[in-house]
């Protein structure tokens, strides 16, 4: 047997088990063990082709090459926890306004997540360098300057609080966070479940389904706990802008009193279980049948899960790409990688959890708690999770806001289009400061 034949048997033969172990998993969830073994086989296949290709060796080393390559994840802030209302702990980080850390070095390699491109055997990822560097570093310079002219000396300026999606962390926010760093007070906090945050404690004895309306609730303990006093810009991307519009369903007067600015990015307000995510139309009513019981019985069933997560870890990179970004080609690799690792930190029984409640999401009304204040709604044209429509349905609601829809960028657009997201984030800001200053004169 030569090789190649030996490599492709041996492909074939793990992408089987790797079939057999998902498979094994989906017959618990009864007749969604038929669309488990439908994605199975998938993963096979799309294995066996890849395995025939490149060397796991050589993907592996590719992904740690990656993972080690660039800054992103790496900004650090002081730590805090807020106590949810059933005792889960949420980790949150506060970058106060002053001098760039040391870490920032860090940033300034990646300031709008460019890298230079490198040579087959260049395993190094050094910053892009020369004018393209140069514009990046001035670009962000420019930002800055902006919100210190903005924002003032002689006023109380806004503390920006971060909340990230499904699947993601605080982490998610890189660029946002470093575009702000050292200007104006922000909060960055992790859902949660979800990163450094403490698993959901009413969801680990079974006594309180995850609910956007508790997503609501516990970014209000984070703010009492981490901004209690003072003007509040509230940011949130997909399940995140949905945490901030439970806020204001349920706090309203708080909202009406604190906050003075929002930013909804690739999010929605309702009707997200007629999202297609680019399917045929059997194939999305069949997924929002068969989700729900295929990933609560992947929930039980964790360790044989997250075996084959690992074992078909070629293949969910090309999904995560396909959903996560508009033009995947186009996205440096190490941004790329970052994504992945994002989400694959996520365990399978958190992706259970969660999943219900985006069905039953419905804040429409909510909405009209931000109609008094500076607002920006953005979206990837290309978004398959969240749709640009859905977007565009919030600002019908919110009709004074700014409207991005950014052409071919996909559901993390923070990550694919930094530089553009980072600039409207800025307009946003000073337009709040403008507006709290306003509010405040005229109470005077």
């Amino acid at each position: 047997m030569t090789e190649g034949q030996e490599a492709a048997a041996q492909a074939v033969e793990t992408a089987a088990e790797v079939a057999g172990n998902w498979a094994k998993a989906g017959r618990h969830a009864g007749v969604a063990g038929a669309a488990i073994g439908v994605v199975a086989a998938g993963a096979a296949a799309g294995v066996a082709i890849e395995r025939l290709t490149v060397g796991r060796g050589m993907r592996r080393r590719a992904r740690l090459a990656l993972d080690a390559a660039g800054p992103y994840g790496t900004l650090r802030g002081t730590p805090g926890a807020a106590v949810a209302e059933d005792g889960t702990e949420l980790y949150y980080e506060v970058d106060e306004p002053g001098p760039p850390e040391k870490d920032d070095a860090a940033a300034k390699g990646a300031v709008n997540g460019k890298h230079a491109k490198h040579g087959k055997n260049d395993r190094s990822a050094k910053p892009v360098r020369g004018k393209e560097a140069r514009a990046a570093q001035e670009a962000h310079g420019g930002l800055r300057k902006r919100l210190t002219a903005a924002l003032g000396r002689r006023s109380q300026a806004p503390t920006v609080v971060f909340s990230h999606g499904y699947c993601l962390s605080q982490d998610s926010w890189h660029f946002q966070r470093s575009a702000l760093r050292g200007t104006v007070r922000t909060v960055h906090w992790d859902q949660r479940s979800h990163g450094r945050s403490s698993r959901g404690h009413g969801q680990i004895d079974g006594t309180e389904p995850v609910t956007i309306d508790l997503l609501g609730r516990d970014l209000k303990a984070v703010l009492d706990a981490a901004v209690p006093e003072g003007p509040i810009v509230l940011v949130g991307h997909s399940m995140g802008g949905m945490t901030v519009m439970a806020l204001a369903d349920q706090f309203p007067e708080y909202v009406a009193q604190r906050v003075v600015g929002v930013a909804l990015i690739g999010t929605s307000a309702g009707r997200l279980s007629e999202v297609g995510f680019g399917l045929p139309s059997m194939g999305v009513k069949a997924f929002h049948w068969l989700a729900p019981g295929v990933l609560k019985a992947l929930g039980w069933q964790r360790e044989i899960v997250e075996r084959g997560r690992r074992a078909t870890a070629d293949l969910f990179a090309g999904l995560i790409k396909r959903y996560s970004f508009g033009t995947p080609e186009k996205v440096d690799p190490g941004i790329a990688r970052f994504g992945e690792r994002l989400i694959e930190a996520t365990p399978i029984d958190v992706v259970a959890e969660f999943f219900p409640a985006f069905a039953v999401h419905d804040k429409t009304e909510a909405l009209v708690a931000y109609d008094a204040v500076p607002a920006l709604v953005l979206a990837g044209e290309s978004d398959l999770i969240t749709p640009a429509d859905h977007s565009r349905t919030i600002a019908e609601v919110l009709p004074d806001a700014e409207l991005v829809c950014v052409p071919g960028a996909g559901h993390l657009v923070m990550l694919e289009r930094p530089e553009l997201v980072n600039e409207h984030l800025v307009s946003l800001v000073e337009r709040a400061s403008a507006a709290a200053r306003s509010s405040r004169h005229a109470r005077a």
